[in-house]
């Protein structure tokens, strides 16, 4: 059966909406491209994008409500239903879960009495596995609301969403302090963080990551060791003028150095 149109805002609602949103399109050339943030702008309202929230980003932007569904659940960072307060994410990628992020999520299933994209009857978690977050130096890696919690283990992990739960600090490892999930959609949608400190908190890449930029430079990388293929004996210098920290970087044959294999232009078979 057809669904009636979603009901608006209240007034009270719509009116700060329409501001908050006014500013945002005003920062594109064409209204279209601040779909997302808007999209964001409704999440941090009602702490997903519901139905009422899409038919409002359609009215500003003047766009369809299947243009703006499409684009609402395209995106894994737009809730559809009611979540948490804090979304609780375990990566289950290929490196994080080698290394026990599959263990962490089975455990936190079990813990919190949820499955995946489920809430704790509080309201206060969400638990989701998530792809990966560009973190693998830190495997295994659980978000926070899309702040790092970096090395867990499945015990850890138990108490972080112990602690949330119970309104204890929690702090990540990285970057800005936490806030609830409608406080960080607010922040996607481009709108400043006003906590204090907040934003002098927030941090780059850890020592973890700095490393492979540190051996680019050519610069000495602490306790950083060269991988020699296997079975070859290490050597304990590289050879002269090869410039490279892994044999596994060396330098490949090429016309100039293996003129049995002489590069030239190809041809079609019989010219």
């Amino acid at each position: 059966m057809p669904q009636l149109p979603a009901p608006d805002y209240p007034a009270e609602v719509r009116a700060r909406l329409d501001a908050d949103a006014r500013e945002i399109v005003a920062r594109y050339p064409d209204s279209r491209s601040a779909l997302l943030p808007l999209l964001h702008l409704v999440q941090a309202e009602e702490g997903y994008v519901s139905r009422t929230g899409m038919r409002f980003c359609a009215e500003t932007l003047g766009l369809t409500t299947a243009e703006v569904t499409a684009v609402a659940t395209f995106y894994t960072m737009y809730r559809r239903k009611p979540s948490g307060d804090y979304q609780v994410g375990v990566c289950t990628n290929t490196l994080c879960a080698v290394m026990g992020g599959d263990a962490i999520f089975d455990e936190l299933k079990q813990h919190l009495g949820v499955g995946n994209n489920e809430t704790t009857p509080d309201g206060k978690v969400t638990l989701e596995h998530i792809e990966c977050n560009a973190a693998c130096d830190f495997a295994p890696v659980v978000m926070v609301n899309w702040e790092f919690f970096d090395n867990q283990t499945p015990e850890t992990a138990k108490r972080l969403v112990d602690d949330l739960r119970a309104g204890r600090p929690v702090t990540p490892t990285r970057g800005a302090p936490l806030c609830t999930y409608k406080e960080t959609a607010r922040i996607l949608a481009g709108f400043p963080d006003e906590r204090p400190g907040a934003v002098e908190a927030s941090g780059g890449a850890g020592p973890a990551s700095l490393v492979g930029l540190r051996l680019a430079k050519g610069e000495a990388a602490p306790g950083a060791r060269v991988v020699h293929p296997r079975g070859e004996a290490p050597q304990d210098e590289p050879a002269p003028g090869s410039g490279h920290l892994s044999s596994h970087d060396a330098p490949q044959p090429t016309s100039a150095s293996d003129p049995q294999h002489p590069s030239g232009p190809v041809t079609e078979e019989g010219e």
